[in-house]
């Protein structure tokens, strides 16, 4: 793996630098450089940590152009990630569902090939980010990084059950809040004991109040069924929170649409990522995009529709799954489904909580969080409005209390800007806790 990225050819000085290619001529070798390019933002940090380089000196020994770029690009998509062995249940999940294998075996091959696909997603929207621009790049990545979760929630909506939909967005709220938040902070405070932990409280801020702003909204259809008086008919009552739920987040909607604002051009200096001096050359590498554009396009559009067949296959099989393992639906959900569609996330989190950037950490978990509960739920809450099903944000006393409880676990977690190991440990258990009282609540679903 010679990387000649940042060697400077000879052919890259035609008069002076014309053909400024890599970053350390682009930013000239000032320490200022970081002012010069758009900041990767914590997301594309973090889902790039699973990567591998890939060497390519096999494929590029076939005689025929267009052949070898497509074994490239092939290999860059399937062996590009250290995930890779997980491809291998796809087509074992298709054979099941087609060959009748019993549905538990198909829900359990279709969670396992989920995993190296969202990190894909993830992976190709960087990719055309690179030809896009910051801006444009900024809304692919907030779009597609959750992108699995809105599968699943979707085809779940489609298939009718609104339960399954509201347990695993929650579920992906709570495991970014508490699961990858704490174990970040855990495995970076033992990492790092005797170095000062600091992160930069400003964007923490913003996403723990966009995390209030979603919990009001799912607490007022709770509390509005609470408080309707005994002898109300249920039927007006259920109604009205419908209205009331359907109209809370057309308003969820404008706010993230103001995050994306806030976020991609008023405040960007927030977000971005600074790379330190010593990292010129590992960031010289992965600045050059190694997939054409429209060949990025391409391959997205396919792995989406793999993910929505997966997708289906999950939300078809997983009452039966649940049945045969003796797991409730609704742990399944809450606790399974989520890790799977983060699993790339939670592992880039812990390894740069490791490296001591908590910037990068917190903005991918306090992220996702935020953006599961501020577009995704409302989209799916509109998409339901649309297709005629009926779904509101009244999730039950239950999930909204260990909603409303995280969230400021959360944020009081994060008040003071430093952070150390024992903060990990207390998300951690909340996490356990909760998860233990699902395993042991039986409540039938809705139909």
């Amino acid at each position: 793996m010679a990387s000649n990225n940042n060697v400077v050819e000879p052919w890259m000085l035609e008069n002076g630098n014309a053909k400024c290619l890599t970053k350390e001529m682009r930013h000239g070798s000032g320490g200022h450089h970081h002012h010069h390019h758009h900041g990767r933002t914590a997301h594309n940090m973090s889902s790039s940590s699973l990567r591998k380089k890939s060497d390519i000196s096999l494929v590029s020994k076939v005689r025929y152009p267009c052949l070898r770029d497509f074994l490239a690009n092939l290999q860059e998509i399937f062996l590009g990630t250290k995930l890779s062995v997980l491809f291998l249940a796809i087509p074992f999940a298709i054979l099941a569902d087609y060959r009748q294998f019993g549905s538990p075996w198909v829900f359990g091959l279709s969670l396992l090939g989920l995993t190296p696909l969202a990190e894909r997603v993830s992976f190709l929207t960087e990719q055309i980010a690179m030809f896009t621009g910051p801006t444009v790049g900024g809304l692919l990545n907030a779009t597609c990084g959750n992108a699995t979760e809105l599968i699943i929630a979707i085809f779940a909506l489609l298939q009718h059950k609104v339960d399954v939909v509201k347990y695993s967005l929650l579920g992906s709220v709570l495991s970014n809040l508490l699961l990858v938040l704490g174990t970040s902070l855990f495995c970076g405070g033992l990492a790092n004991l005797n170095k000062e932990q600091k992160f930069d409280r400003k964007q923490a801020d913003v996403n723990s109040l966009l995390l209030l702003l979603g919990l009001l909204c799912h607490l007022l259809p709770l509390m509005f069924r609470m408080a309707a008086p005994a002898q109300a008919d249920s039927v007006v009552t259920s109604q009205a929170t419908l209205q009331l739920s359907r109209v809370s987040c057309i308003f969820m909607l404008v706010a993230y649409i103001a995050y994306l604002v806030f976020q991609l051009w008023t405040h960007r200096q927030l977000f971005e990522t600074q790379e330190e001096e010593n990292e010129e050359g590992a960031a010289a590498e992965e600045e050059t995009p190694v997939i054409g554009f429209w060949s990025g396009i391409v391959w997205l559009a396919g792995m989406t529709a793999v993910i929505a067949l997966l997708s289906e296959f999950v939300v078809g099989t997983i009452q039966d799954a649940s049945d045969t393992w003796g797991l409730s639906v609704s742990f399944i959900s809450l606790i399974l489904l989520p890790i799977v569609g983060n699993a790339a996330e939670h592992a880039g989190a812990i390894i740069f909580a490791f490296k001591n950037k908590l910037d990068i950490s917190l903005g991918v978990a306090l992220g996702s969080a935020a953006q599961i509960s501020m577009f995704v739920v409302p989209l799916c809450v509109i998409v339901a409005w649309i297709l005629n099903i009926d779904m509101n944000l009244d999730f039950n006393l239950l999930e909204t209390g260990c909603l409303a409880l995280s969230i400021l676990i959360t944020a009081f977690a994060l008040q003071d800007g430093t952070s150390h190991y024992m903060k990990g440990l207390v998300l951690l258990l909340c996490y356990v806790v909760i998860g233990a009282c699902f395993f042991v609540s039986r409540t039938p679903l809705s139909k």
